[in-house]
């Protein structure tokens, strides 16, 4: 996994805001980068807020291609279907703030206490329940290790001590995240 530029940052930025806009039919579509840490593939999130409110997030941990493509994907998907919000509309684009969260691969955690906070991010599974959270939510929230699974168990509809029980898949990633700043 290539590390992102500022460079890059910026242009995934500027991509996620014009599929957005493409999407409202407000400006062409994004092109896509075909080389370079852009075109691998990983998995990505997308937050959308509206003079700083929340307005969207979401993501998809396995690519489906390179990482443009899946933040161009997840940015429509979290500006327009997160089932929790309205629709964003044409008029709202003037208050846009898009972040991204570049994922990198899972890797399970033999000691779920090991989680590092600020630098993981969680997905705890068991059976057809899955919950994830990303790095910034535990350092948002002030969390240490054990606040940070409950609250990944609560987010997959589990009991919230759910991470200490047999059957549960406990796993960390790690997120490059990055942001549009608040205008002014």
């Amino acid at each position: 996994m290539t590390p992102l530029s500022p460079l890059d940052r910026a242009a995934l930025l500027g991509l996620a805001r014009r599929a957005i806009l493409a999407h409202l039919g407000v400006a062409p579509p994004p092109e896509l980068p075909e080389t370079g840490a852009l075109a691998e593939p990983r998995g990505a999130f997308v937050t959308v807020r509206v003079a700083g409110e929340l307005r969207g997030c979401i993501g998809n941990f396995r690519p489906g291609g390179s990482l443009a493509r899946t933040v161009a994907a997840v940015a429509v998907s979290a500006a327009h279907e997160d089932p929790r919000f309205r629709p964003l509309g044409a008029g709202e684009v003037g208050a846009l703030q898009v972040s991204i969260s570049a994922l990198g691969p899972s890797r399970r955690l033999a000691d779920p206490r090991a989680v590092r906070i600020g630098t993981d991010g969680l997905i705890v599974k068991q059976g057809w329940h899955r919950g994830a959270l990303l790095p910034h939510v535990a350092v948002e929230h002030g969390w240490d290790a054990e606040t940070f699974l409950r609250h990944a168990c609560l987010k997959a509809s589990l009991p919230a001590s759910a991470w200490e029980e047999p059957g549960t898949e406990v796993e960390a990633f790690e997120a490059d995240e990055f942001g549009e700043e608040p205008a002014p």
